[in-house]
């Protein structure tokens, strides 16, 4: 399963926190929403 990085940032910004959508999407790691946080700032 692929979450796209939009999708990750799009939940941040809706006011999700990153323990839920960790909560929710079993394969990502808490470095890959960072990484997300990270490719946005860029």
């Amino acid at each position: 399963m692929r979450i796209r990085v939009k999708d990750v940032l799009d939940m941040l910004a809706d006011g999700a926190k990153p323990d839920e959508i960790l909560a929710d999407f079993p394969d990502l790691e808490a470095e890959d929403i960072q990484a997300s946080i990270g490719y946005a700032a860029r």
